[in-house]
């Protein structure tokens, strides 16, 4: 296997806008190239006119007071790509190979059938087959199950590192994963990631069960479901003490379901109830969907704890910085007397893990906690504190070092990366933003998988750049009403990232595009269609004058097909130069998981 690395560009100081790395196809490539001699290549004449015309296209859209054709010969290309993922250790080779020919629903979308037994649904009973070829790992082990449609993979990482805190030996299942599929399957006091011997030699002990099966079952086993198998099939060899397992969202099941003979807890934003077992709901939810999840619990004899009742009043007290790490400073305070007695007060926790929703998490943690020491376990109050604390997942509300950004090629701004995805999510993201420089100025760099609520997506972050209308009532009597402070984003790139290692499932970015300009102006937000990157290098592209046809209070949108993720966010950076050189400069990465692991992956490299 050939596999090209990309060098790491210079960094760019945006205070002098004069770098923007271009991958377009090999012939503009080399063209670039050839403006600027490299060792290794042949310089060639090509038409300076025509990069020239490029570039004050650019600067135009930017707003730029001049063009910037000197500065723009100083550009960095590479003629390889970086890579998107982590590269696997070597050990797993045979083990990734096999599991790259099963059905891997998390590249191709969840097909129509999903709710059915039917070969491209999910039968359970295919699943209950390979389980009882394998001794029903499942049954060996006490589970905690967390279901929902979004904050599952932060509240299993709050719960496990509690559970660690005090000294349980603790299984995390979760999905998806950022650099390695080793992420997935957790283990130990310490959370690391199984180790890749442990992996490789797990799947060679069970490589002819699973070969029955796959045989027997007609190819229809997926990936994951195999690799569910798997990790249940550790969990009982390593004698855990307590597994947590995120459900896979599969429309109405998924082989997570086989959990019900060793479930204590279910976590939920979306329920999956047990009979007679306590359910934590998490949330908050609408009213009508906390009444149905109340009524499904109460026909089972399922005790029901909310972690947002009224005697939960916990809030996010202040943001602060130590050094380069923000965090949060939270007080949690917890007292419920309906189904479970439980009570709870920590005064100062600092949550590494930001925003309010990330808070909401932390919470239903502890509700399930605390349900845990009400059966008998040992769970002390400081447990509880530390394991919040030590919680810290990549991707999440993460801003990257100023170190972390020069590899990115840039300097002089900040960058956050969020694998948001969802309205609700991208809520979320807002409210980490909120926490920062109130006077400084975004640009978004996203992008999606083509199953998910775009137009939603797209509404709720633009939703910041409305500018509000303060009402307030004077003594006198008067109204009186003024603009609030909108979150209006200088800039939207839409681009495009692998998922699971193909492009099926991506959305593409001039699609992507199209979604946010209607979405603006849904929400009567002046945007500019900038085209696509790739157009900027055709003759026939208009050149708009220096002076600008677009209006500095429009929010630009450029679609990036098909080019590196570390492009987008290199056009983001200089288009936000060109807005506002004195104030600060804020980068956000999200749409996907998938995308932040690109971006994580490029720093990492």
């Amino acid at each position: 296997m050939l596999v090209w690395i990309k060098p790491l560009p210079a960094p760019i100081d945006v205070s002098q806008p004069r770098s923007l790395p271009q991958h377009f196809d090999a012939k503009f490539a080399a063209f670039v190239a050839a403006l600027r001699p490299q060792r290794g290549f042949q310089t060639r004449s090509f038409g300076l006119n025509k990069m020239i015309g490029i570039v004050r296209t650019l600067s135009s859209f930017s707003g730029l007071s001049k063009p910037i054709e000197k500065s723009f010969l100083s550009l960095s290309c590479s003629m390889c790509r970086s890579i998107s993922s982590f590269i696997e250790d070597p050990r797993l080779n045979d083990f990734l190979d096999y599991m790259e020919k099963l059905k891997n629903y998390e590249r191709v979308g969840v097909p129509k059938d999903a709710g059915t037994d039917s070969v491209d649904g999910f039968d359970l009973g295919r699943m209950r087959r390979l389980l009882q070829r394998l001794g029903n790992p499942q049954s060996h082990f006490k589970a905690i199950h967390i279901a929902g449609t979004k904050g599952k993979g932060s509240t299993a990482a709050f719960l496990s590192n509690i559970l660690r805190e005090e000294g349980f030996h603790v299984g995390c299942y979760t999905s998806p994963h950022l650099f390695s599929i080793r992420e997935r399957i957790c283990l130990g006091r310490n959370g690391n990631p199984v180790s890749a011997e442990e992996l490789r030699n797990l799947f060679c002990d069970v490589r002819g069960i699973l070969d029955l099966s796959i045989e027997t079952e007609a190819g229809s086993l997926s990936h994951f479901e195999v690799f569910t198998a798997l990790a249940f099939t550790l969990f009982s060899q390593q004698n855990v003490d307590v597994a947590i397992i995120e459900k896979l969202r599969l429309r109405s099941r998924d082989v997570i379901s086989f959990l019900a003979n060793g479930a204590i807890v279910n976590i939920a934003h979306i329920v999956l109830l047990r009979l007679g077992l306590e359910v934590v709901i998490g949330g908050p939810f609408e009213p009508q969907i906390e009444h149905i999840i109340r009524e499904k619990a109460f026909s089972l004899n399922a005790p029901v704890v909310s972690a947002f009742d009224a005697g939960s009043q916990s809030s996010v007290r202040c943001f602060e910085r130590d050094g380069e790490v923000p965090f949060q400073l939270c007080k949690i305070f917890i007292e419920n007397q309906d189904d479970i007695s439980m009570f709870l007060h920590l005064p100062e926790v600092k949550l590494q893990m930001l925003g309010e929703h990330q808070l909401w998490n932390a919470i239903s943690a502890t509700c399930t906690a605390l349900c845990l020491r009400n059966q008998g376990w040992r769970l002390s109050d400081k447990s509880i504190q530390t394991g919040l604390e030590k919680t810290w997942l990549p991707g999440r509300g993460q801003y990257l070092t100023k170190r972390e950004v020069e590899k990115l090629g840039l300097c002089g701004v900040s960058i956050l990366v969020d694998g948001a995805h969802t309205e609700a999510s991208a809520k979320g993201l807002t409210d980490i933003m909120k926490i920062e420089d109130p006077d400084g100025i975004w640009a978004f760099v996203v992008s999606m998988a083509s199953d998910k609520d775009h137009i939603a997506f797209a509404r709720q972050l633009l939703s910041e750049a409305i500018e509000k209308v303060v009402v307030a009532f004077i003594e006198v009597g008067f109204l009186v009403l003024w603009p609030g402070l909108g979150r209006r984003p200088e800039a939207v790139i839409l681009t495009e990232s692998t998922i699971a290692g193909g492009k099926s499932r991506t959305a593409s970015a001039k699609a992507l595009k199209e979604v946010w300009l209607v979405a603006s102006k849904l929400l009567e937000i002046d945007a500019a269609d900038m085209g696509s990157l790739h157009q900027w290098k055709n003759d026939e592209f208009p050149i708009v004058s220096s002076r600008g046809d677009v209006s500095n209070r429009q929010v630009l949108m450029v679609a990036c097909q098909n080019n590196d993720v570390q492009d987008s966010i290199q056009l983001a950076g200089m288009l936000l130069h060109a807005r506002a050189v004195e104030k600060h400069r804020f980068i956000v990465v999200t749409g996907s998981l998938h995308i932040v692991s690109s971006v994580l992956a490029a720093v990492k490299h």
